[in-house]
């Protein structure tokens, strides 16, 4: 009896345990940082460490990361102030600064740092209009303390005269003002995107160069430059006023940094009793004590959405153990994810989370960063789909935060045909073409080209290329006839001009069989997706056989075939990568597109579902003299070596208006080449390729006449182009 009635005790001894541990365990709460998909796989390393409950959302940009918080698809992104102006301009309440990045070097101060002006102390001053005639001392040209702030707060209290003469640059308007205010100064740097205009500018107003060590060339490295340099111009060479930075007061003057601002530590040469600091109202402060600031620099923070201010010390926590991780571990995403340089910067809780208006305010820094001085007018791109539409607005918002001149604006219409004539009327101001869309709008509607896109090492040429699958049987363009064929869209460069004009180089169309668009059809007598081969603009006559739009689709992923056959985003198979994407799905046997879009959309560099598991190993080039080689064999393998799109605008604009449409336009493409994460400019958006510029660009350089390549492409069209005038005579 005894046995009986323990075993039952027994076998819930050995139950309750089991029980206990199959019960279901309360989910870690994860919180989402979104991150550029540059630094996706550093973030996952993050993700991974013991007790960081993080999860990375992947995003195009910075950019798109503030989108991704304001709509709640991720929970914060690490960001500059200059995030945070857009971000307090699209949605304020919405954003929350919980955290920041403070150096450990001066980690309880409230700002990165702190615009000040020091004078010498007898210097006769009684109000901020005592400073016409100075000899002025700066950091740089567009930069924060040195340019900016004195720029924007000189302004405020019109010191400066109005900056919005339309005849002259956004920039060259700052430098006039500037060298008006002061006798003599010191402003180094690159003052224009164009070494020819940077050159003429200095001549111009060279007493902005005078108190430099060289101020013939007046540019980095300069004695008398930078935070250190501005103080040295006062202290040694005839300056009267300095444009600086507290911390850099300090070390000059040997004052304790980070603590007792009237200590003085180390003996540097100069007595900080002979100098002052010179406040906005007019009054001076000494040296040795708290500063009167001009505007202070907030320092980078973490930006949450505001569903998360009941969660703020938890995910604090969270990213002091992500630190603490980092240093120990040396760790890559420290720097590129948490934007943290070990051993000197570190993630600090500030007083309270703040809107980013309120963040920017605190710091009398909102103005700076929003000072739009220059002529009103923007500089107004010309997009013909929502796509394009969207990335331009995101690209205006972006480059203005960044300081880039006047504000770039956006004007929708229907086609680039109504975009060129817009333009020549003066509803928009540029837009990106290929070869033979410019030559276009400069015999037809009087537009000159002013940029050129760069291609890396090629500059400003690219290589039109015939593409067919490895494992197909095609030896030469002959064995091409009664095949499909894919095309950019009808008119363009690599996709159509030049394959109508080697198929007549060849023999293989006759003139007798134009126009070029029967001529192609029947030759691929297959079908064909040439974008825009029946729109009314491309099919006058509407004798454009409809083959040409056989295999083109529509948007697929939302199932519309309404925009099948659209020279535009809507149609998948539009474009460089729609052609090569026409080709890979089986619907085409030949894509004509340039020589790096295959390699742009295979072996893991388009994440896309139809290309995510292409390889550059299954496809080849059909030379146009027969035989066929590797991808990387461009240079002997194509079609011809064309033009690289060009950004036009109106023949009818002054020098002054086209230096500073080429200036914002170049400061915006060299931002963004060297800093993608910011914005990707050349590159998918929304997964849309080819918007505003070619994704394959790198960059943009001045053009200032037609170049030898458009010259010589312009035989080429006019090649093709004596199809139609044949096919004319023939009816």
């Amino acid at each position: 009896m005894k046995t009986q009635a323990t075993l039952p005790i027994l076998l819930l001894g050995l139950l309750l345990p089991a029980a206990f541990h199959a019960a279901p365990t309360e989910s870690v709460r994860k919180y989402k940082i979104c991150v550029p998909e540059t630094v996706l796989d550093e973030c996952n390393n993050l993700a991974k460490q013991d007790g960081v409950h993080l999860t990375c959302v992947p995003a195009r940009d910075r950019l798109e990361c503030l989108d991704k918080v304001h709509t709640h698809k991720a929970d914060f992104v690490p960001v500059d102030p200059e995030d945070m102006y857009i971000a307090a301009n699209n949605g304020d309440n919405h954003f929350a600064v919980f955290k920041e990045i403070r150096t450990k070097e001066e980690p309880n101060e409230e700002f990165r740092y702190e615009a000040v002006a020091v004078i010498h102390k007898n210097q006769p001053l009684r109000s901020v209009q005592d400073l016409k005639g100075l000899k002025s001392c700066h950091t740089g040209v567009g930069r924060n303390v040195g340019y900016k702030i004195p720029l924007t707060k000189l302004s405020n209290m019109h010191v400066i005269g109005a900056m919005n003469d339309k005849s002259l640059t956004a920039r060259e308007n700052e430098l006039r003002e500037l060298s008006n205010l002061f006798s003599k100064a010191c402003l180094v740097g690159n003052w224009a995107a164009d070494p020819e205009l940077n050159k003429r500018l200095k001549k111009e107003y060279a007493n902005l160069c005078a108190l430099c060590e060289h101020p013939d060339v007046c540019n980095y490295p300069d004695y008398y430059s930078g935070y250190d340099g501005a103080l040295r111009c006062l202290s040694d060479n005839g300056g009267e006023v300095a444009w600086t930075k507290v911390y850099y007061v300090k070390k000059h003057f040997g004052i304790q940094i980070g603590g007792d601002p009237t200590v003085v530590v180390n003996q540097t040469g100069y007595n900080p009793n002979d100098y002052a600091y010179f406040c906005p109202d007019g009054s001076k402060k000494p040296i040795l004590g708290r500063a009167c600031r001009w505007a202070a620099r907030p320092w980078q923070g973490y930006l949450a959405s505001d569903q998360l201010l009941s969660e703020v010390p938890q995910l604090r926590q969270q990213l002091k153990l992500a630190n603490t991780l980092g240093e120990q571990q040396d760790a890559k995403w420290l720097d590129k994810v948490l934007l943290i340089l070990k051993g000197k910067t570190a993630a600090v809780d500030n007083a309270q989370p703040l809107s980013p208006q309120a963040y920017l305010n605190k710091a009398n820094y909102s103005d700076v960063i929003g000072r739009n001085f220059g002529p009103n007018d923007p500089i107004r791109f010309c997009v013909t789909s929502t796509a394009a539409l969207a990335k331009c607005r995101s690209l205006s918002a972006g480059a203005f935060s960044r300081d880039i001149r006047p504000r770039l604006g956006c004007v929708v219409k229907g086609g680039v045909r109504d975009c060129l004539a817009a333009i020549r009327d003066g509803e928009a101001d540029v837009i990106s073409l290929d070869g033979g869309e410019a030559l276009t709008a400069v015999r037809e509607y009087d537009l000159k080209p002013i940029l050129s896109e760069v291609y890396g090492p090629l500059q400003d040429v690219y290589y039109a290329v015939a593409v067919i699958k490895k494992n197909s049987n095609y030896q030469s363009f002959a064995d091409l006839r009664g095949a499909k064929s894919c095309h950019t869209g009808i008119g363009r460069t690599a996709g159509w001009v030049v394959p109508v004009h080697t198929l007549l180089r060849l023999g293989l169309v006759q003139r007798s069989e134009c126009p070029a668009a029967k001529a192609v059809s029947d030759f691929f007598s297959g079908g064909s997706c040439a974008p825009g081969a029946l729109l009314a603009e491309n099919n006058p006559t509407g004798q454009n056989p409809s083959k040409l739009c056989d295999l083109c689709v529509g948007n697929s992923d939302k199932n519309d075939a309404s925009t099948k056959c659209y020279p535009d985003v809507g149609e998948d198979y539009f474009g460089y990568t729609g052609a090569f994407r026409c080709l890979a799905a089986g619907a085409g046997d030949v894509a004509f597109v340039k020589h790096s879009t295959v390699l742009n959309n295979t072996d893991g560099h388009n994440s896309e579902a139809w290309a995510r598991d292409l390889k550059s190993s299954d496809y080849e080039l059909l030379c146009p003299d027969g035989g066929r080689k590797p991808l990387d064999q461009f240079e002997s393998c194509n079609l011809a070596a064309v033009p690289g799109h060009l950004v036009v605008t109106s023949k009818t604009k002054n020098e002054h208006e086209l230096e500073a449409i080429r200036q914002a336009l170049l400061a915006a493409a060299n931002l963004y080449s060297n800093r993608p994460d910011l914005f990707r400019l050349f590159g998918p958006y929304e997964g849309k390729h080819d918007l505003l510029f070619k994704d394959s660009a790198t960059g943009l350089k001045p053009v200032y006449e037609e170049s030898q390549a458009l010259r010589d492409y312009e035989q080429v069209l006019t090649s093709t182009r004596s199809c139609e005038t044949a096919a004319a005579k023939k009816s």
